[in-house]
């Protein structure tokens, strides 16, 4: 759940006027799952929406998917619908001996406008392939067909496929599953607390074996399937050795390092736009600034087309994410 007293975030500068401001909680967990800085609600369990894929990608390997690479990420992806990702989406499932049409992810439009807008132009509309899940929704699929498992009903929860995925958001969280609910996709959401999706990922990332290293090396190797090439989740991968990270629906966003520590941040109202600044002051924090880094804005305050303002860490948070970690 979302708190109410979750402490102030992030603030959005038009010029020298406080325009917005965004409320959430963040934690930052060491490499043997200690919590080293939290700030607000961090245990109550919430919903981490895609941050949770490259979990499910675990549960699927676990039970037979055999995927690894640029389609590997691809499973664990919320994905901008660039032609690539579809092309892999059909490699995952002509694989499997299946198309497009078994998918049933919810139909939708790619996330990319150049992508979206190709698409449009062509005269399609929305369909289960250009939705960011799709790739997830090929791999779960062709997890079936591995484990001999139906394809039929394979977004329900009671259903084997989404019992493996359950079974492994627990055991890497170390929580047990709130809900499930219905995802934006039609698969099954969970609910955990911030700090049990901090320390599941810093166990994803400086796992040096099985499911868990592979889904790490396909991440870091491939960010743009398991993102896109214009967004925020590239750079951080490529920015910082060994970093792990995924974004989640309604302002998420959880983040491995290779030493085993965690991060995760929740935004209360859900804008995404509050997700980045936060991670970036903790990297900064533990001696993890580029340059690259310091000049990431995925979220520009534009006036007329050009930069006329700014979206940083609230003072204060800055000032205890400084104490702790630096």
């Amino acid at each position: 759940m979302v708190s109410r007293t979750d402490p102030l975030l992030v603030e959005v500068w038009r010029g020298d006027l406080l325009e917005c401001i965004h409320f959430g909680a963040l934690v930052v967990t060491g490499p043997g799952g200690e919590v080293r800085f939290s700030a607000g609600d961090t245990t109550t369990p919430m919903l981490p929406r895609s941050s949770l894929k490259p979990m499910q990608a675990i549960g699927m390997l676990r039970h037979g998917l055999d995927l690894d690479g640029d389609l590997l990420a691809l499973a664990g992806a919320s994905h901008s619908g660039e032609p690539f990702h579809l092309e892999g989406a059909r490699r995952i499932l002509d694989g499997a001996g299946l198309s497009p049409d078994d998918l049933r992810t919810t139909p939708g439009l790619p996330l990319d406008d150049a992508a979206k807008a190709a698409w449009l132009a062509s005269g399609r509309g929305p369909a289960p392939l250009p939705h960011n899940c799709s790739g997830k929704h090929a791999a779960m699929l062709r997890t079936c067909v591995r484990a001999g498992w139906p394809t039929d009903g394979y977004l329900d929860a009671s259903h084997p496929l989404q019992r493996a995925c359950a079974d492994a958001v627990a055991d890497l969280t170390g929580e047990e599953c709130g809900g499930p609910v219905v995802d934006g996709c039609g698969a099954p959401a969970f609910a955990v607390g911030l700090t049990g999706l901090a320390r599941a990922f810093g166990s994803i990332a400086s796992a040096t074996d099985g499911p868990e290293r592979r889904v790490a090396n396909a991440f870091r190797t491939h960010p743009e399937y398991a993102s896109g090439t214009r967004r925020a989740e590239v750079v951080l991968h490529r920015e910082v050795p060994g970093l792990v990270c995924k974004v989640g629906a309604e302002g998420c966003l959880a983040v491995g390092l290779s030493d085993g520590s965690g991060i995760a941040v929740k935004v209360s109202d859900g804008h995404d736009r509050g997700v980045v600044p936060p991670v970036v002051a903790v990297l900064e924090a533990l001696g993890l600034a580029t340059p690259g880094l310091a000049s990431l804005d995925p979220h520009p305050v534009l006036g007329h087309g050009q930069p006329v303002g700014r979206v940083v860490v609230g003072t204060a948070l800055a000032t205890g994410i400084a104490r702790a970690l630096s």
